[in-house]
Parts: C-alpha cells; structure tokens; sequence
C-alpha cells in the first residue's frame, strides 16, 4: 500500500491518500478537494475513512460524494469497533478512541503496521479533551486501550509529523501509567 499526505486548510490537517492495485482510500478530506483528487490521480476511490468530524477534517467530504453519491463513507456512526472491514484489496480494523471527541475512530491497517488516528495522538502528546465532546477521561480509557497494540505500529496523524506507538509508550506523557 503506498500512503501519500497533502496538508490542506488553514490548521493544516493532514489527509492521506492510500493507494493499491488502480484503487484508493482518502482518510479525512479536510479541505482543497481539487489538490486531493490530483493525489488520488488515476485511481478508483473506493471510500472514505473519517476519524472524526471536525470541519477541518470533513470539509472536502461534500464534493467526493458530490462525485460519486454512492461512495463508502467509513466512520463511527456505520462501522463496529474492532470488526475488520474488506474493500477491494484493503483490510482494515476500526478502534472506537474517544477523548479528543466522541465519534475519534483510528483506522488500523494490520498488514501494513499502520493507524490513521486524526487528533486522538500527536508525536510526543495527545488531541485537546476541552472541545464539545470531548473527554478526558474518555481520552485515558483510548490511550489504554491503544497501547496493547505493537511498538512498530507508524502512527499516522491529523496535523503534524507521524510517529510510531513504540514512541508515544516511551516518550508522550500521557501513555505513561495508563
């Protein structure tokens, strides 16, 4: 699976494009939808992964279904936790992560090692808990939860620089005694 990132929109959120075999996945169209389709280039979208639905991570959403109305949108309120999910020749695995809002999904690719997490993690912290629905201590039970996963797992994050879960158990303070 190849992963491409363009950060889009003011707060500049990162939106990734995963592609494979002529086909491809966007995870959080945030904004500048002509740039992302330009990234997905010649390949066939086959849906749409949505960690959670702030603006700046929904906002080109409208225009790939404005697209293709019939388009799979993968996010909290249609998927179960912990099911893996088939679509063309991705699998995927979706953990319910509250705390940064209460519809937080991270998207957990096992083959490739890879999770898509928006803004439940950051390298070296965690999404702010103060915002609408919000929880902290929704955000505590996530991180528990997350970190029985492998140290090798790349972490794929809403704004800023990747990272990898062996990282955030070592070094992000709020892993620590979770």
């Amino acid at each position: 699976m190849e992963i491409k990132k363009i950060v889009t929109g003011a707060l500049e959120e990162n939106c990734y494009v995963l592609s494979k075999d002529g086909t491809c996945l966007i995870v959080d169209p945030g904004s500048d939808s002509k740039k992302i389709k330009e990234l997905v280039g010649q390949d066939k979208i086959l849906g749409v992964l949505v960690t959670h639905s702030h603006f700046d991570h929904i906002g080109a959403l409208r225009d790939f279904l404005n697209m293709n109305r019939r388009m799979k949108i993968f996010k909290k309120s249609n998927l179960t936790d912990l099911k893996e999910i088939e679509i063309g020749s991705f699998k995927f695995i979706p953990i319910f992560t509250p705390g940064h809002s209460s519809d937080s999904v991270t998207f957990y690719f096992q083959e490739e090692k890879v999770m898509f997490v928006g803004d439940f993690i950051f390298k070296d912290t965690v999404g702010r808990c103060d915002l609408p629905t919000g929880s902290s201590k929704d955000m505590d039970l996530s991180i528990a939860k997350i970190k029985k996963y492998e140290d090798d797992i790349t972490v794929y994050t809403g704004h800023g620089e990747d990272t990898t879960l062996g990282r955030e158990k070592e070094y992000n303070l709020y892993f620590l005694g979770k």
